[in-house]
């Protein structure tokens, strides 16, 4: 889930932004105002995101790591491993309990993650296999996904008959008012556990290591974004699990810069080729080509090297390499070379 997608807001927008696109959301999905079945689950998203957008600290994190401290699978990434975990009690807090209106029917999707892969530009032209390890929440193998110690049951809450939420009716100068609020004893889930699953203390998740084999395209950039389907956390009451976000950073090159699918390099040659012309062996991203340098070069000049660039991520061809030419001009001259230069000035 993006929640910058969630408020209709992009990463630019600042703290009214935020507000602004908060207030507007709550107003219409407001359980109280909207009646539809789907408002009071949208309502809880729009809420969500706007508590951890509005928080520098939170937000920052999020726009690191596409994930917070309360959120699962936060901390970590990239560097192998989740670092940022607490105790395994505050994960599966934040995953089960926790404001906001539950319903113990409801499957909800479970949360994606981010995964940082760093590649070198070489790996760009051709395209590469990264083997991607990770930590994230799978459903329990010892009890199913239940919670419950094999053999025993799951009971319905007896506070909440189910249904995971606890209704508190007022009644004011203006009428009625009534606050639902989640179900303490069942933190929303419907259900208490007698026997909890040794393995999953009766959360029904794990924490679990996996390992995937990820193409690379050629021609990617950074920040581009690989979706794995299904990669993420498992889902809450049977719910799909989330996706997996592996996020491409490539890496600076020594010789090259990068526009692009075009390549900019750079090459010195003598004050003397640069007179009477040369041709240069030019390093390339694949390996050497020849480049014909004309009599009368200019410093700065910047010649094409057609199709020496980057592969197209989409479609058929690849860019251009352009090298520029930089002259060196010797500081000193010994008495032959300036007599020779000056008689070269005076037959011009």
């Amino acid at each position: 889930m993006d929640l910058y997608q969630v408020l209709g807001i992009d990463a630019s927008a600042n703290d009214a932004d935020i507000k602004r696109a908060y207030r507007k959301l709550a107003r219409q999905y407001h359980p109280d105002v909207n009646k539809d079945p789907g408002a009071q689950s949208k309502f809880n998203e729009v809420q969500k995101a706007y508590d951890i957008l509005s928080d520098s600290q939170k937000r920052a994190q999020y726009d690191q790591y596409g994930v917070t401290d309360d959120q699962p699978g936060a901390g970590g990434f990239g560097g192998g491993g989740f670092g940022g975990f607490g105790g395994m009690e505050d994960i599966f807090d934040s995953v089960f309990g926790g404001g906001g209106r539950r319903s113990q029917q409801r499957a909800t999707q479970g949360d994606s993650l981010r995964y940082d892969c760093t590649i070198t530009l070489e790996d760009v032209v051709d395209g590469c296999t990264r083997t991607v390890e990770y930590e994230h929440l799978a459903l329990c193998k010892t009890c199913d996904g239940s919670g419950a110690k094999p053999g025993s049951s799951v009971d319905t809450c007896s506070r909440c008959q189910g249904s995971g939420e606890i209704q508190h009716v007022q009644q004011t100068m203006l009428g009625q008012f009534a606050q639902i609020t989640t179900c303490p004893d069942c933190r929303g889930e419907g259900k208490t556990i007698k026997d909890k699953c040794t393995d999953c203390k009766g959360h029904g998740v794990a924490k679990k290591t996996k390992s995937l084999d990820l193409n690379i395209p050629a021609g990617i950039s950074s920040g581009t974004k690989l979706r794995v389907d299904g990669g993420g956390n498992a889902g809450q009451r049977g719910g799909p699990p989330g996706d997996l976000y592996v996020v491409i950073h490539v890496r600076d090159h020594a010789v090259f810069e990068r526009e692009g699918d075009d390549l900019y390099s750079e090459e010195t040659i003598s004050f003397v080729d640069a007179l009477l012309g040369a041709q240069l062996d030019v390093k390339t991203i694949e390996g050497t080509a020849t480049l014909r340098i004309p009599e009368g070069t200019q410093p700065g000049t910047r010649f094409r090297l057609k199709s020496k660039g980057i592969k197209h991520l989409k479609g058929f061809g690849r860019g251009d390499q352009y090298v520029k030419i930089s002259v060196d001009i010797p500081k000193k001259l010994s008495k032959k070379q300036r007599k020779i230069i000056q008689s070269f000035q005076e037959a011009g």
